[in-house]
């Protein structure tokens, strides 16, 4: 049975990185076309990371711009050596670096960061991956949700930025360890640290926010809606 799971597994990734040499041999000829169906797969999620890496969000379709435009000027120099979402994710998560350094140095003072978030109960647990998601099953729900996101929303962005990038990148992008330290460029090791602390500082941020009972309650119940849990 395990074994022919791990065989389809294979499978899987073999179909997939046949499909990425594909792409990646058009995108090289220089492929209008090849170009468009990069941008169609990978315009959200990448506006998505960069819009949770960067002080300002409103930054994000610029800076995601800008990743294409790198993307267009280095293809050719894409070994192959990782896969091609993995060198997407780097590149824009390397960007969205920079633009963090900028707006350190000439925008900190120009631009308030959102509103803290409100905290949970200690030993409370919660996902990422659905706090962050659109959409509700009722307008309450939807509400409830979308009060939820906000908070830890704001919260995330008061993380340092090495343990606010592991944690978007397995909580919410659902990258397996090892392809967030290929990403990174750092070993498996500092990617369970990062991502341990980096979970234990988001819990602290919630928690000295205050303890209101309501909204933990309605917090908790949106969290655990979620396909996985964290606990914090």
């Amino acid at each position: 049975m395990q074994a022919g799971i791990a065989v389809g597994n294979l499978a899987s990734v073999i179909g997939i990185r046949t499909e990425d040499a594909a792409l990646v041999a058009d995108l090289k000829s220089g492929s209008e076309d090849a170009f468009a169906i990069l941008i169609a797969q990978y315009h959200q999620p990448l506006y998505s990371l960069i819009a949770r890496s960067l002080n300002d969000p409103a930054d994000a379709s610029d800076i995601t711009q800008e990743v294409f435009i790198k993307v267009f000027r280095s293809i050719r120099g894409f070994n192959g050596e990782s896969s091609l979402r993995t060198w997407l994710y780097r590149i824009a998560l390397h960007e969205a670096s920079n633009q963090r350094r900028w707006w350190s140095r000439h925008k900190r003072q120009e631009i308030t960061i959102d509103s803290p978030c409100e905290s949970e109960e200690d030993g409370s647990t919660f996902s990422l991956g659905s706090t962050l998601a659109d959409g509700g099953d009722s307008p309450y729900d939807h509400a409830a949700q979308a009060e939820v996101r906000e908070r830890v929303e704001s919260a995330l962005r008061q993380l340092p930025e090495t343990f606010r990038t592991v944690v978007i990148l397995r909580e919410i992008e659902g990258f397996a360890y090892e392809e967030i330290a290929e990403i990174l460029n750092v070993n498996l090791g500092t990617v369970k640290s990062r991502l341990t602390r980096g979970r234990s500082a988001l819990r602290a941020l919630l928690v000295a926010e205050g303890n209101d009972t309501a909204n933990s309650s309605a917090s908790s119940t949106a969290m655990q809606t979620s396909k996985g849990t964290v606990t914090l």
